[in-house]
């Protein structure tokens, strides 16, 4: 599975804006759990200390927005691509 990073947050991956995850698991929790063993302050940017998704990081499986897909329990399928992308404000 591909991760996608915006360069905000690939600082936080040694730099790199794509990260390839290989997951036992099948959902989205899963994967940011693996996510998180190898890079944990990205993990920490992405997850809040409940482990519940940040208010102001959106994630998208395979371009579907996760709020409304089923959160961390999202499906992952094998060879999916999830963006990662932090909410931009102001006016």
């Amino acid at each position: 599975m591909q991760i996608v990073l915006p360069g905000v947050l690939a600082d936080l991956a040694g730099g790199s804006r794509h990260l390839e995850v290989d997951s036992a698991g099948t959902t989205l929790d899963a994967l940011l759990d693996e996510l998180s063993a190898r890079h944990p302050v990205l993990g920490r940017r992405i997850r809040d200390e409940s482990g519940a998704l940040r208010r102001f990081v959106n994630v998208y499986v395979d371009g579907e927005d996760v709020r409304w897909q089923g959160g961390l329990a999202t499906p992952v399928r094998n060879g999916a691509v999830v963006q990662v992308l932090p909410s931009v404000a102001g006016g």
